[in-house]
């Protein structure tokens, strides 16, 4: 059987992680979160570098060192559950990269992908004033950059399209005061 792989992307605040349960729960797939998988070592490395470990987005050390770690230990763990036929949902946002056209293909090479995986984009989508709500109630020390500049993190999450070649792309507006699971079965009917 082809092994399953969604990446649910979209701006922190966005919903991502609520879409992907629901997407994992509904075809009982392995659900890897980038925080869950790497905000521990991200922490300790931003910490031994003299940095504050919840900044991120304006933090030179972790856009060129850290954030790749975190994406790549993340791929490599989505290759490690493909190989043994497991779908696989990944629930991270993925903005940096959504310019390069090629970086499923290089993803898949370089984690060992299966070459039959099939790979689904569920692109995220909400209202900026709703995101912007939600970052603020969830009180993640990591989000204060964000919140401090709103507008240019705004500008640069929905400037973002992304560009990938070599898988289906869904988008979902998540909008509603919660993820409707009737309107993320119909979205996706055709992957899931």
């Amino acid at each position: 059987m082809t092994a399953r792989l969604f990446f649910v992307i979209g701006p922190a605040g966005s919903g991502k992680s609520t879409v992907s349960t629901l997407i994992a729960r509904r075809i009982r797939a392995t659900y890897l979160d980038k925080d869950s998988v790497a905000t521990a070592f991200t922490e300790a490395l931003l910490e031994a570098a003299g940095s504050d470990k919840n900044e991120r987005d304006n933090n030179p050390y972790y856009q060129s060192v850290v954030m790749g770690l975190e994406y790549a230990t993340l791929l490599r763990l989505a290759g490690d559950n493909l190989r043994l036929g497991n779908d696989v949902v990944l629930d991270a946002p993925f903005v940096r990269y959504f310019t390069e056209e090629d970086y499923l293909e290089r993803a898949a090479a370089a984690h060992d992908w299966p070459t039959d995986v099939v790979i689904t984009v569920v692109h995220v989508t909400v209202d900026g004033g709703l995101v912007r709500d939600r970052v603020d109630s969830r009180g993640y020390g990591r989000d204060a950059w964000k919140l401090a500049h709103w507008d240019e993190f705004w500008a640069t999450a929905q400037a973002a399209d992304c560009r990938w070649r070599g898988a289906h792309h869904v988008l979902f507006d998540n909008s509603a005061s919660g993820a409707d699971p009737a309107a993320l079965e119909a979205a996706l009917a055709a992957f899931v």
